[in-house]
């Protein structure tokens, strides 16, 4: 994937360059509005915690919610809540197509055998899989389903093995598969280096995030060839339908109780360090990456206990750790809850949980546990005792010829799979422009309601914090204290001879003592502009946090904003609010002038940007410099830029994306900005605003829609000029 290029040489940085090389005079300055304010010392994790405020006052009401419920009657209408939250998060499932299954190899060894095998859980999308049969009885025997945590060998790994043959000697049919990103199905496979370039929690989470743009999720998918894993073995003779059951530690606990929620076919359901609560799981390792993270999950009022407690009265053993990264607190209030619903059936005896003083890992106790609990609940009994055993190499448990199936048979993979979903999604956004004034009616509530974004009205506390003069501008500190302790620091350039009006800058100023960095504010107040520059959520001096989390890209968390898909609360969202709070104090306390009101952002600030205006923020015009171009250019993109991720809205495709916000400022003065030898794959996407362009014109103010491409060394100030001065 490509290196984002360092600020000096991109066009931005040759831009600000520019602008300071005749400007001699010029000293650092500190801009850090915080560096006397000790009590707001763990300002950089307010993004995080306001993320986790929300969803833990939305985890208090779903807690209210449960303690209301005594008899059998009240959990079976929660199951059937639970079910239609898990539709409306998870989606349809594809059709049932036809699975295609080919075995490219049988194996006999002592005591069983192995079918190497794959099958199409959709057109074209392979899953490998080794079915372990054991030798004797070759009909209707209990099978397990075993799903693999995340280790780049899937079930070849060797404390997957031990399991998985220790329930064979037992007499159990075991079925293991490769989920994406793992095993044989490696999805950004690199033939010179051997390997995938990204860890298997990557594996999930890159393409993940094209997937919740475009309102689909990796678990929807990786639950699906769980489904569709159980569809093949009921074509087999030697499974017996009544006794199948599921189990897998880590990210394989997380399928198993996913999987086990939503196909009522599984008997017993033994998930192994994955289960816990969300609330214990933000207030320690934060949200896990993409599959672990159901669209609007909590939002919806769903937690790990309504994975079990749906599937009541089905047999479900939590297998735990006290040491795991997943809180085991939280394992136990989630234990104590689902008690509680198997006790209104009156089963019990059928939910259990066992626990080791260990870390994230598999201990014997709880392997024999499991065992036991297997051998019990699919009526197979015997010896649970964890036995000895020989594993094979990872070589000869290779389903295709090479290891990997982008080398051998090829397949679709998640990209694939979404890319699909793209070309759905714009089909429909593009019908809907075809009609622009029916198209732009309802936007804002469209873009609030999926944005997350909430209108009511904030009060904040101004609180000045310094000013230094300057020669022709003073430079004025600021912070605003809202509810909650939130705050939002804030630099304001206000020139001694005002000329044009107020304008509002957003970039990731995380330089504190760079003159450069705020070059083009220093510009603008030079030119008698007044600028408002800030800090957003998880930037600057609000950013970037403690939580970098297992899918941690290029200096982006992905976890973070997966804090958002599961509340609700984009990221993007909780800008526009700190900009709506931010400018309604600067008018009134500050009396700034809002006659002339301009927003100018640079990269991918213009989505909080474009936000802000359709959300109600009455900008005169705006300018924006290198920007982000579309949300289509992230999910169309196999190796896209991780740093655009935070910027962009889980579900806005295919309901709108920037262009549409971009029509929808029409007829004010909207100014687009990219470097003249920039990549020829923009051209592409460029094109995609000229349904803007037609929008200006049928409005008859063509004028007031452009885009530029220039080379900023040469003429930046005179782009800057015509934006301010209207020429």
């Amino acid at each position: 994937m490509p290196k984002k290029i360092d600020c000096q040489f991109t066009f931005i940085g040759v831009v600000v360059m520019f602008l300071l090389y005749p400007l001699s005079s010029f000293s650092q300055t500190d801009y850090s509005v915080l560096d006397y304010w000790n009590y707001y010392s763990d300002a950089a994790n307010q993004l995080y915690k306001q993320q986790s405020e929300i969803s833990f006052e939305i985890l208090a009401k779903r807690k209210e919610s449960i303690s209301k419920l005594k008899t059998k009657t009240d959990w079976e209408g929660r199951q059937q809540l639970v079910k239609e939250k898990l539709q409306e998060s998870i989606g349809d499932f594809p059709a049932k197509t036809p699975l295609n299954p080919v075995i490219t190899q049988r194996i006999k060894k002592d005591g069983y055998s192995i079918d190497k095998l794959y099958f199409e859980s959709m057109p074209g999308v392979k899953v490998t899989a080794a079915f372990f049969i054991p030798n004797g009885k070759r009909k209707n025997l209990p099978t397990i389903i075993y799903c693999s945590g995340h280790s780049d060998l899937a079930f070849r790994s060797d404390i997957y093995q031990h399991v998985i043959l220790n329930l064979v000697k037992k007499g159990f049919a075991v079925f293991a598969f490769d989920p994406y990103g793992q095993g044989e199905r490696l999805q950004y496979f690199d033939q010179n280096l051997g390997k995938s370039r990204f860890s298997p929690t990557r594996e999930h989470s890159y393409p993940g995030a094209q997937l919740f743009i475009n309102g689909a999720s990796t678990a929807k998918y990786m639950i699906w060839d769980g489904i569709r894993a159980v569809d093949y073995l009921l074509t087999r003779k030697e499974v017996d339908s009544k006794r199948i059951g599921i189990t897998g530690r880590s990210g394989g606990g997380t399928q198993t109780a996913q999987i086990a929620a939503l196909d009522e076919r599984i008997m017993a359901s033994a998930p192994e360090c994955y289960i816990t609560t969300m609330e214990y799981q933000l207030k320690s390792g934060g949200p896990q990456d993409a599959e672990q993270n159901l669209p609007s999950g909590i939002q919806l009022g769903l937690d790990h206990a309504d994975l079990l407690e749906v599937r009541v009265p089905k047999p479900t053993l939590m297998i735990t750790t006290t040491r795991d990264m997943f809180s085991i607190q939280g394992a136990r209030d989630t234990y104590q809850e689902a008690q509680l619903a198997y006790k209104a059936f009156g089963k019990e005896e059928n939910i259990m949980m066992v626990e080791d003083n260990a870390g994230h890992q598999s201990t014997m106790k709880n392997r024999e546990a499991m065992y036991a609990f297997f051998q019990k609940h699919l009526d197979n009994p015997g010896n649970s005792k964890d036995e000895e055993v020989v594993v094979f190499p990872v070589e000869e448990l290779y389903v295709t010829e090479t290891g990997q199936l982008s080398t051998s048979v090829g397949s679709k993979f998640l990209f694939d799979v979404n890319s699909a979903s793209t070309a759905k999604n714009m089909e429909i956004l593009e019908e809907g422009r075809r009609n622009m004034d029916q198209h732009l009616t309802g936007l804002k509530q469209k873009v609030q309601a999926i944005s997350g974004y909430s209108d009511r009205v904030r009060h904040g506390k101004l609180i000045f914090s310094g000013q230094t003069e300057f020669e022709t501008y003073i430079l004025n500190k600021y912070l605003i204290v809202e509810e909650g302790n939130k705050i939002i620091p804030f630099v304001t350039f206000v020139p001694k001879k005002p000329v044009f009006g107020t304008a509002l800058y957003l970039d990731n100023m995380d330089d504190k003592e760079s003159d450069i960095a705020y070059a083009i504010p220093i510009q603008l107040a030079k030119k008698g502009v007044t600028v408002i520059v800030p800090d957003m959520p998880g930037h600057g001096e609000l950013g970037p946090g403690y939580l970098k989390g297992d899918a941690y890209f290029e200096n982006t968390s992905y976890n973070q904003w997966f804090a958002g898909i599961l509340n609700g609360k984009s990221t993007v969202a909780i800008h526009v609010e700190a900009i709506t709070t931010l400018l309604e104090v600067c008018k009134s306390d500050l009396k700034l002038d809002d006659k002339e009101f301009m927003g100018i952002s640079k990269g991918p600030f213009n989505s909080s940007l474009l936000h802000a205006a359709v959300s109600g923020v009455e900008f005169s015009k705006m300018l924006l410099l290198d920007p982000m171009l579309s949300f289509e250019s992230i999910v169309s993109e196999k190796d896209y830029d991780p740093s655009l991720i935070p910027f962009t809205v889980a579900g806005a495709l295919p309901h709108y994306d920037l262009q549409d916000l971009s029509a929808a400022f029409a007829p004010n003065k909207l100014m687009l900005v990219q470097e003249a030898d920039g990549q020829a794959k923009d051209s592409s996407y460029m094109q995609s605003y000229d349904f803007v362009k037609e929008h200006y014109k049928s409005l008859n103010k063509a004028n007031n829609f452009s885009v530029e491409k220039m080379n900023f060394h040469e003429g930046a100030m005179d782009s800057l000029d015509k934006f301010i001065s209207n020429r």
